[in-house]
C-alpha cells in the first residue's frame, strides 16, 4: 500500500493506492474508493515512487483520477478561492454549471453551482447572504466531497 499526497487546481488529495492487478488498481481518494484502469499501459507496484511525506511535493500525474471524465466546456479559469464563507461540495461529481459570478450579491438558498453526481444534477446553494469573492472551479471540473466551490463574503 503506497501513499501520496496530490494538489490539483488548488485542491489537496489524500491518495492510498491498496492494490494493483496488471492494468487496474484500487485506489482511496480522500478516502472515497475507487477501481482505475491504466489504458495502454500495466501498473508495477514496484515501480512506483516511495510514499510522499507531509509537505513533499508529490509527482504531478495523479494515478488516483476517476475512470469516467467529463469532456471540459469552454470555460474562464477559475478564480481562486476568495476569503469568506466556503460553499462545498456535498458530494463527488462533475461542475455542470456556475450561476454566479464574481462580485454578484447572493441570498442564502440561492443556486451557486450546479454539480452532476450519479447521472443526477445538483443545485448547490449559497448557505449564507453576501457577495460572492471567489470561484475555485470551472465547468467540466471532477470534484471530491468536500472541495471547495465558491466562496461568499
Amino acid at each position: 500500500m503506497k501513499q501520496y499526497k496530490y494538489k490539483i487546481n488548488g485542491s489537496e488529495f489524500d491518495v492510498t493506492i491498496d492494490s494493483i492487478n496488471g492494468n487496474k488498481a484500487k485506489v482511496e481518494v480522500n478516502g472515497l474508493p475507487f477501481d482505475v484502469e491504466m489504458i495502454g499501459s500495466t501498473l508495477v507496484e514496484s515501480a512506483l515512487p516511495d510514499s510522499v511525506s507531509e509537505g513533499a511535493s508529490a509527482p504531478v500525474s495523479a494515478p488516483a483520477a476517476p475512470a469516467q471524465e467529463a469532456p471540459k466546456a469552454a470555460a474562464t479559469a477559475p478564480m481562486g478561492a476568495g476569503e469568506g464563507v466556503a460553499v462545498k461540495a456535498p458530494l463527488p461529481g462533475v461542475i455542470t454549471s456556475i450561476k454566479v459570478e464574481l462580485g454578484q450579491s447572493v441570498k442564502k438558498g440561492e443556486t451557486v453551482v450546479v454539480l452532476e453526481a450519479m447521472k443526477m444534477e445538483n443545485n448547490i446553494a449559497a448557505e449564507n447572504d453576501g457577495v460572492v469573492s471567489g470561484i475555485a472551479v470551472q465547468t467540466g471540473d471532477s470534484v471530491l466531497e468536500g472541495t471547495v466551490l465558491i466562496t461568499i463574503a
